[in-house]
């Protein structure tokens, strides 16, 4: 498992930022360089089959297997607590996560997904995972993700620039592929007959402060879902950002100042810390950004 680390490795404060399905880790770059700026360190995984970290057999492509790579990425920490930032599947994951009885969710963010997942929603991001094996060059990779992702919002050209460079790998037989694993893209088309997937039981359970995140046209996380998650917690946040669908970008300036907010003042970075207390368990493999 691969990780981007930002920030100092001895702030008190740490943020996890964890991708949607067919995203990665440096899909939080402008967001992760603004926190650590504020002092914060920043962990943005690459979960299995995606970005840098290994490829497994389609058969633990699964929330489990996502659930377990998550808990040994924050035990490798060495954190009481830690803030969880999450787009679309990243947010059901530390959902039920910080639905756990020993939790160390401080603070939970989920972008654009909710408690229930319509059939409709499953069907629109298998779409979006269709693409060809191989581009011949980065300008279509960006042309792509630019078609794929036109619901993220506000991003501009540097940025769509960033993406396409993070969102492909060299082809063994020439050109770029996407970075993720085919496999995953096959496994993501629901059954027919699937009315959806239920998450609120661990909603019920989670006690932590949450903010909930709704790009405006989303129909992954329908106004309704976000209503009745409310309506069972109203001490939960929503914020709709204007512009976006499935799933807010977090780049742009406003969204950005959004989280910085919420997440609350300036850390302060542990005195008397060393750097050896961070270091990486063998599982975990971490890249500092360029």
């Amino acid at each position: 498992m691969h990780a981007t680390d930002w920030g100092p490795k001895r702030s008190k404060r740490v943020v996890v930022c964890a991708h949607g399905y067919s995203g990665n880790g440096r899909d939080f770059d402008p967001l992760a360089a603004a926190l650590a700026a504020d002092g914060y360190r920043v962990i943005c995984p690459d979960f299995a089959g995606r970005g840098r970290s290994a490829w497994l057999p389609a058969v633990q492509y699964h929330f489990a297997t996502f659930m377990a790579d998550a808990r040994t990425l924050l035990a490798t920490l060495e954190v009481a607590e830690v803030d969880w930032i999450g787009t679309s599947m990243g947010g059901l994951l530390g959902m039920m996560l910080a639905a756990q009885g020993a939790t160390p969710i401080r603070r939970l963010i989920m972008n654009d997904v909710g408690a229930y997942l319509p059939l409709d929603a499953l069907q629109h991001i298998a779409r979006n995972l269709e693409a060809p094996l191989a581009f011949d060059s980065l300008r279509e990779v960006e042309a792509h993700l630019r078609h794929t992702h036109r619901d993220w919002g506000e991003i501009s050209d540097a940025q769509w620039r960033q993406l396409a460079r993070h969102h492909a790998v060299r082809s063994p037989g020439g050109g770029f592929r996407l970075h993720y694993d085919p496999k995953i893209a096959a496994l993501a088309s629901p059954m027919p007959m699937a009315p959806g997937l239920y998450f609120w039981n661990s909603w019920y359970r989670v006690r932590c402060p949450v903010l909930l995140l709704r790009g405006e046209s989303s129909a992954v996380f329908p106004r309704d879902v976000a209503q009745a998650m409310l309506d069972a917690k109203p001490e939960a946040r929503l914020a709709e950002i204007a512009g976006a669908g499935h799933a807010p970008a977090l780049m742009a300036p406003g969204e950005v100042a959004l989280l910085r907010e919420w997440l609350g003042p300036e850390p302060h970075a542990a005195p008397g810390v060393s750097r050896d207390a961070h270091d990486p368990a063998p599982r975990l493999r971490t890249s500092r950004p360029a």
